[in-house]
């Protein structure tokens, strides 16, 4: 209940009661950009000073080797599980989703863990961006070998996409050129880069915008994020019960599993609590953009309701908490073993 009481995550539950009281309460959609545009910039520039003070260690290469597994391995065996409840294209959609990460969820995280004094490596940022393109690649992957099975082909004209025969598939090149390429992407990378050549005197420079300023921004987008997660609600009447329960369950069990295998690589709590955020999150921007165009066979409602209806709300208010509480208690446990 502790955690309820931080301004940034009340903004959050104000936000939702708003939506949900149907207040025409908005922000615009070109200051919810930049929110989200300085809120990766910030996260970049932080990681970059933390790295610059610890340098490159052991545990950095492992934590980002799990990472990169976790982003392989978790929408494939979410896909294989999926797909006995809905379509395979929907399956293959949602594996994407759940398989990615939410940059929100994770710098919200942060700063759950920086006030409460628990450190955490600078490189978590880049193990972020890591996860964020794979889920994606994956997806389009199946997306392309179930239309090479019935013999259908997307294609992208001047006016959007749609589904056509012979059989073929979308380019991948094209997935992976915009996955790497996304402006937020860069802007993220190019930031910890900075960070990480600047090291303290890049820090002092830039404590009033990346420090000073960042609680109060967090709090501003987790308002706006509030009102969209308010108003996906509608969008998931009639959902399998099921596929509701999935929302919750599976980021629960994600975490979980991240958790078993930190354990036994002997990742520190800090950044073990991070990647667990990271598995448990789902992606409700860069995924959800991406598959409107690689996978139009796939309902937008369902796995965009999902991911912001309901995982991000509660990975928001309950799953950051868990996340920390378990992973200090358990890895504390284990180290003193």
């Amino acid at each position: 209940m502790q955690s309820l009481l931080d301004p940034a995550i009340l903004f959050f539950v104000f936000g939702v009661a708003a939506g949900l009281l149907k207040s025409n309460l908005e922000i615009p959609p070109a200051i919810s950009r930049f929110l989200s545009l300085y809120l990766l910039m910030a996260l970049g520039l932080k990681g970059g000073f933390a790295l610059a003070h610890s340098g490159l260690t052991g545990e950095v290469a492992t934590t980002l080797a799990i990472a990169v597994s976790l982003a392989i391995l978790v929408p494939l065996l979410g896909y294989v599980l999926l797909r006995r409840a809905v379509g395979s294209f929907d399956a293959a959609a949602l594996a994407a989703t759940y398989g990615s990460v939410s940059a929100v969820t994770f710098i919200t995280a942060t700063q759950y863990l920086e006030i409460r004094g628990y450190g955490f490596g600078g490189h978590m940022a880049a193990a972020m961006a890591l996860m964020e393109a794979p889920a994606i690649v994956l997806a389009v992957l199946i997306a392309n070998q179930l239309r090479q099975k019935a013999g259908v082909v997307v294609v992208e004209n001047s006016v959007g996409v749609f589904s056509s025969a012979p059989s073929g598939g979308m380019s991948i090149g094209k997935v992976v050129h915009e996955s790497l390429t996304d402006g937020a992407q860069l802007l993220l990378l190019g930031a910890m880069l900075i960070g990480l050549l600047t090291g303290e005197a890049g820090k002092a420079a830039m404590q009033p915008f990346s420090g000073d300023l960042f609680k109060g921004m967090l709090a501003f987008f987790l308002l706006d994020m509030g009102l969209n997660a308010a108003r996906q609600l509608p969008q998931l009447r009639g959902s399998s019960p099921w596929l509701l329960a999935y929302a919750v369950l599976a980021p629960i069990a994600h975490a979980g599993f991240t958790l078993l295998v930190c354990l036994l690589m002997g990742v520190q709590a800090g950044n073990a609590t991070l990647l667990m955020v990271l598995a448990a999150s789902a992606s409700y921007i860069a995924v959800p953009a991406a598959l409107r165009l690689a996978i139009p066979e796939a309902r937008p409602a369902l796995y965009f309701g999902m991911s912001l209806g309901i995982t991000f709300p509660f990975n928001i208010l309950l799953g950051i908490p868990l996340y920390t509480g378990i992973a200090h208690s358990v890895l504390s446990y284990g180290n003193l073993q």
